[in-house]
């Protein structure tokens, strides 16, 4: 982990400085210089209302601010600012449990940039599913349901609006044009099929994607409001296109499991992840409230450390299962009971060994 401190403080240049603490005096999305004229796509709104965070931050990187500027990795810090700067994605490498998916979480509670888009990957994911879903049967019984029964000469006929039965995907709303960036996390690319990264290059690059089923029905109606990714938010959809204003803070995860194309490597910033050392473990369990004071933690983060090397790492949420337990009065050092915990909560994950 390079964790390098600045004696002057930190650079101009940083936006986000790693900490996960969002500044008191100043709004740090207004530090960020224009995009490069590469980058830009359509003009940004006068206004616009940043969905608050829905909890999942708290539940990820813990609800108090232990990590200061001396403990945060310089590499990430840097990274995370290039990306910012030239709008781009961040692949982030490393093995399980590193803490990959919550820097996502650090610069949207950092840069005060609301609810975090998750976008999850599984071997059967597809891009349409992360842009929108159209529920045609649904509408189609409901248009059924309002036709006139025989023998009624009034009731309500025609289709019912479209947009009632789309709604975006956590991808597709991370790309509604708006002032301030969403932050979109999509985790665990790696175990997508062979063509979603490939796919993928066209919304990167172009920041826009349509919706054909809204492109058809433009000429009558050419403005649709339709439901997006945040629970009872709605979005209006010109022409059946969805073009960015501010391109989204993009993070993807990787465990390693599989190389990606190079046309998609080319359009993203890497970063690789290292083992947390202690301070910054100790940062975490305190971040999450666990008892500071307890006088078992340092041993127990030693212990995990020492741990985890022996058996090429261990996720980290396993230090903070291990600390639970020792403030919830399970802990006894040297107890042999404590010891077979200790040796079934941090066993390998590859290992099959009962």
């Amino acid at each position: 982990m390079s964790v390098t401190e600045h004696p002057d403080g930190p650079p101009d240049w940083w936006v986000y400085r790693g900490t996960g603490r969002p500044p008191h005096d100043i709004d740090p999305v207004k530090l960020i210089p224009a995009a490069p004229p590469w980058r830009r796509f359509a003009d940004l709104p006068e206004s616009d209302v940043t969905p608050p965070d829905d909890g999942e931050a708290s539940r990820r990187i813990g609800t108090e601010y232990h990590l200061s500027g001396a403990l945060v990795d310089t590499r990430e810090v840097e990274m995370v600012n290039a990306a910012l700067y030239l709008r781009r994605p961040l692949l982030v490498t490393g093995r399980p449990g590193s803490g990959k998916s919550s820097i996502a979480y650090k610069i949207a509670r950092e840069l005060g940039l609301g609810r975090v888009l998750r976008w999850p990957i599984t071997s059967h994911t597809t891009l349409r599913q992360g842009l929108y879903e159209y529920d045609a049967i649904a509408r189609a019984q409901a248009a059924g349901s309002r036709l006139p029964s025989s023998g009624e000469r009034n009731g309500a006929t025609g289709e019912p609006p479209i947009g009632e039965f789309i709604r975006l995907g956590q991808l597709g709303t991370a790309f509604l044009p708006r002032r301030r960036p969403r932050v979109l996390l999509i985790d665990e690319l790696d175990k997508s099929d062979s063509e979603l990264p490939d796919d993928l290059l066209s919304l990167f690059e172009d920041g826009e994607f349509d919706i054909p089923e809204l492109a058809r029905a433009a000429r009558r109606t050419s403005v649709v409001d339709v439901f997006t990714a945040d629970r009872a938010q709605k979005a209006e959809i010109t022409d059946g296109v969805v073009r960015c204003a501010a391109f989204p803070v993009v993070v993807i995860t990787s465990n390693g499991e599989r190389e990606f194309p190079p046309a998609f490597l080319r359009r993203c910033l890497r970063f690789e992840t290292g083992d947390p050392d202690m301070g910054q473990l100790a940062a975490m369990v305190a971040s999450h409230a666990l008892n500071p004071a307890d006088s078992s933690r340092p041993d127990l983060v030693a212990e995990f450390v020492e741990r985890s090397a022996a058996l090429g790492g261990l996720p980290s949420d396993k230090l903070l299962e291990a600390v639970f337990l020792a403030t919830s009065g399970v802990y006894r050092k040297n107890d042999e009971s404590w010891q077979r915990l200790m040796d079934a909560l941090w066993r390998q994950l590859n290992s099959l060994v009962p």
